[in-house]
Order: C-alpha cells, then sequence, then structure tokens
C-alpha cells in the first residue's frame, strides 16, 4: 500500500509521463474530485470510471506539452490520510518551444494508497495558455448575447 505521498507523486509524475490509461487507478472507485479554481465551474468527478474518461480523453487540440512537476512541497496534516501538496508543471510546448509553468495547490485525502478525495487548485488560465486554448476560454466565459424580444 502506497502511503499519501507516494500516491501523489505517482498521480503527477503520470500526467507528465503517463500511462494515462493507469492514472484512474490512483483513485478509490467512489471518490471524490473538484476544481475550485477551474472558471467554467466543471461537476465533480465521483467515480474512477469519470476519471479514466478525464485522463484519456484527447487533448482539444493537437499539441505536446513535454512537462514535469517541479518546486514539490507536501505538507502532512493531523490527519493521517490528507496532505497539502504545492508544485508547478514546468515545461515546453513542443510544436512551439514555448516555456509554460502552471502552478498547482492540490488537498488530497487519500485511504489505502487511493485518492478519495482531492481538491485541486490548478492555474487553469495558465493551463489554457499552454495548451494553446486561452482564446476558447476567454470565449466561453463571455455572457452569450440573448435573443431580444424587437417587436417592443
Amino acid at each position: 500500500m502506497s502511503s499519501p505521498r507516494e500516491t501523489f507523486l505517482r498521480l503527477v509524475n503520470g500526467v507528465c509521463d503517463g500511462p494515462y490509461e493507469d492514472l484512474a487507478d490512483l483513485y478509490a472507485e467512489q471518490t471524490h474530485v473538484t476544481h475550485p479554481f477551474h472558471p467554467l465551474d466543471p461537476p465533480p468527478l465521483r467515480s474512477r470510471s469519470e476519471l479514466h474518461e478525464h485522463f484519456t480523453s484527447p487533448p482539444p487540440v493537437a499539441r505536446t506539452l513535454n512537462r514535469k512537476p517541479v518546486d514539490v512541497t507536501i505538507h502532512e496534516t493531523a490527519d493521517p490520510e490528507v496532505i497539502v501538496a504545492e508544485f508547478a508543471y514546468q515545461g515546453r510546448v513542443a510544436e512551439t518551444g514555448e516555456a509554460f509553468t502552471v502552478p498547482c495547490v492540490f488537498v488530497m485525502r487519500i485511504r489505502d494508497g487511493l485518492i478519495v478525495e482531492s481538491r485541486d487548485y490548478i492555474d487553469h488560465v495558465a493551463s489554457a495558455r499552454a495548451w494553446g486554448q486561452l482564446d476558447r476560454l476567454l470565449t466561453a466565459l463571455r455572457p452569450q448575447e440573448s435573443t431580444r424580444d424587437t417587436t417592443r
């Protein structure tokens, strides 16, 4: 059985190196993963199968991010199941050579080597920029023009 520290490190290294098909196996069958800072407020991921889909869905664009976790600091808490991990994904976009850094803080509950709960605080603007999706994110954030009744 992996410690919370070991499970976290397997996750962030797996996000960088793959295989992505195996990442959902780090989570309990029933879990609760949220991204509280995501500007589009996606629903929580609540099962291993939802996480498998999350990790294996193709990226929105054909871009390759060569990245690694850096500046990793793991804080243990009074609860042996809970850790707070500060780190950043840092790397380069393979196609352009552009450097990027995506700061993150994860608050995780890991029981018997499996993630049962995680609040993943990620800089989603930096992530969208790295993936070449900043314009798409900004468009999604803009209020949609409503259909106006012009007969009045």
